[in-house]
C-alpha cells in the first residue's frame, strides 16, 4: 500500500512521530504501509531479520519458546514502537519470535536502510536509543511483576497495557492465547478474569474483552503499569491516552 497524505503529514506510529519532520521525510521514501494479519510471523529465532515495523493498530507479541514448546510473552509492541529492535543494537538475529496477536496496518522499512539511517547518528539515532531504553525499563519492570505480583494484578496491568496500545476499550483476545503470552496454565487466567468479571471490571465474550470500569481495572493493577507508562512519557515525550491519565 503507498502513503497517503495524512501519513506523510503525521505518522500513525507515536515514535516516528517524535521525529523531527526533516528526520521523518528522508524516512518516508522507505516506508511502506503493510496489512499486518493475525498470527504473522515478523521475525524468528536465530533467523535474519530482514524488514522493521513500525504499528498503528496492530499489536505485536514478542515471545520467548522453551525447549518443551511453552511460550511467554516478553515484550508487547503497538503505536508506541518498532518490531526489529536488534537490528539497531549491531545483530539481525534474536532469541525471540514476533508475530501478531492482533491485526492491523503497520509502517514498513528494509532492516538495511534503517541501519545506515541510524549510523548518520543525529535524532533517529537518539530517539530510537531512547526507546531501547524505554523497552528495557518496560521488561525490567515486567521481570520483577512476573516474580512479586499476583496473576489478576499481573492481568489487570497486561489489559491496560493493551488497550492504551490499541486506543481502545474492546479488542479480540482469547483465554487460551493470553495464557500463552502471560506464561501460565489456561485455569490460573480463567480464574483471574473471572474474578474481574464478576467485579464489573471486564466482560468477555467469544473471544473478545471489553473493559467496563477502567478506574476499578487499574486500581486492581500493580504499580507497574504507572511505572511503565510514566517512562515512556519521560524518555520519549509520549503523552498518555485520555485511559491512562490519571497517573500523571
Amino acid at each position: 500500500m503507498s502513503l497517503n497524505k495524512n501519513i506523510l503529514e503525521q505518522p500513525p506510529n507515536k515514535l516516528l512521530a517524535t521525529l523531527p519532520a526533516s528526520d521523518y521525510e528522508r524516512l518516508v521514501p522507505h516506508l511502506k504501509l503493510v496489512s499486518l494479519p493475525f498470527g504473522q510471523i515478523l521475525y524468528q529465532v536465530a533467523e535474519p531479520i530482514t524488514h522493521v515495523y513500525f504499528p498503528d493498530k496492530a499489536v505485536v507479541s514478542i515471545v520467548t519458546t522453551m525447549e518443551d514448546g511453552s511460550t511467554a510473552e516478553v515484550g508487547i509492541v503497538s503505536n508506541e514502537g518498532m518490531v526489529g529492535m536488534p537490528v539497531i543494537l549491531g545483530d539481525k538475529t534474536t532469541t525471540t519470535t514476533a508475530f501478531v496477536q492482533i491485526s492491523g496496518a503497520a509502517m514498513e522499512i528494509n532492516a538495511d536502510i534503517l541501519i545506515a539511517e541510524f549510523n548518520r547518528g543525529g535524532v533517529v539515532q537518539n530517539v530510537l536509543l531512547r526507546y531501547v531504553q524505554a523497552v528495557y525499563s518496560e521488561l525490567a519492570q515486567a521481570a520483577a511483576c512476573n516474580r512479586l505480583h499476583t496473576l489478576e494484578e499481573r492481568l489487570a496491568r497486561w489489559l491496560l497495557t493493551v488497550s492504551d496500545r490499541l486506543e481502545s476499550e474492546d479488542f479480540p483476545l482469547t483465554q487460551e492465547f493470553i495464557s500463552q503470552m502471560l506464561g501460565v496454565r489456561r485455569s490460573g487466567v480463567t480464574v483471574a478474569a473471572s474474578t474481574l468479571s464478576r467485579a464489573g471490571m471486564i466482560g468477555y465474550q467469544r473471544g473478545h474483552i471489553s473493559i467496563l470500569k477502567r478506574e476499578d481495572l487499574e486500581a486492581t493493577s500493580c504499580e507497574c503499569y504507572q511505572v511503565i507508562q510514566k517512562e515512556f512519557a519521560r524518555l520519549l515525550g509520549m503523552k498518555p491516552s485520555n485511559r491512562a491519565k490519571k497517573f500523571f
